[in-house]
């Protein structure tokens, strides 16, 4: 479940609510195409615009449409009361495992986030996987941090923001992760632009974005990695550079609902607003791109 390829398909809203239909779509993508988890109500997967009913719906109708493929859930939010709760929810629904990122309002401290996961942990009987992501959360984990919550109970992979894109410092970064937790404790890269990198540094899975609308596209590249063979994973990679590029003009989220409009998967306007996802031009650029590499 902590190895390979975790696609993190969008949750799709239609009118603002919602469309079971559209998400059923994208997960039965994931399943064809033979990844090896699911990360539903991720960023991606926007779960901070959503209540706890409807990520009550996402998680469990991600179960249902995944055949067994395991399904790791978002429960982050900003009372740790409520990501008790989500946690409930996620496991009742059938979650193989729980996705936590330390959200606030107010500036969280070390010792603040290292009490939410012992706090979460203790109550949880599912692997859990700690999600830094600095981008939405405005906190950074320490290496040393990474240490103190790896071996409280449950944790069973860490989520990194992306590495370097150097290859000896994005390999110094994962060994130095690697050093300070147990072995058991999974490391996996995001980021999608520099996710080969990541691989081929040590890290042992990708939790991708855009694998979880286009994952026969980035398959290639875990498989070249797993294989051995670097060079190959970062040729697929740069394949797919005007993707990255588009990723880094407007935001993996917004450039992902489109290609997923585009591709009719989901319906307009996917997005919980008031994200309004891209103006006309820029899904040009999008649909563009999508023909060029021949993305679908």
């Amino acid at each position: 479940m902590f190895t390979g390829l975790s696609a993190f398909p969008l949750t799709p809203l239609n009118e603002g609510r919602f469309d079971e239909a559209a998400h059923a779509r994208l997960i039965t993508r994931l399943v064809d195409a033979g990844v090896d988890s699911i990360g539903a109500l991720g960023s991606t997967g926007s779960y901070a615009y959503l209540d706890r009913d409807e990520r009550r719906q996402v998680a469990r109708a991600s179960v249902r449409s995944a055949g067994g493929v395991p399904v790791v859930v978002g429960i982050g939010a900003l009372r740790t009361s409520h990501v008790q709760a989500l946690a409930e929810d996620a496991q009742q629904a059938g979650a193989s495992a729980v996705l936590l990122a330390p959200m606030s309002y107010q500036p969280l401290t070390d010792e603040d986030v290292f009490e939410l996961y012992a706090d979460v942990t203790v109550g949880v009987s599912v692997p859990l996987v700690v999600y830094d992501n600095p981008v939405t959360t405005h906190f950074t984990f320490s290496t040393e941090l990474y240490a103190r919550i790896a071996v409280l109970p449950n944790v069973a992979a860490i989520k990194i923001p992306p590495v370097p894109l150097g290859a000896n410092a994005a390999r110094e970064r994962v060994e130095a992760i690697r050093a300070v937790v147990p072995d058991h404790v999974s490391i996996g890269v995001s980021g999608d632009s520099a996710a080969a990198t990541g691989l081929n540094a040590g890290c042992q899975a990708w939790f991708s974005v855009v694998g979880g609308t286009l994952p026969e596209a980035v398959l290639p590249i875990v498989r070249a990695a797993r294989q051995g063979d670097p060079e190959g994973a970062l040729a697929h990679s740069e394949r797919l550079r005007p993707l990255w590029e588009l990723f880094a003009a407007h935001g993996s989220l917004r450039v992902t609902a489109a290609i997923a409009e585009h591709l009719g998967l989901v319906p307009p306007s996917c997005l919980p607003r008031p994200l309004l996802g891209l103006t006309a031009s820029q899904r040009e650029q999008v649909v563009r791109v999508v023909e060029e590499l021949h993305l679908s």
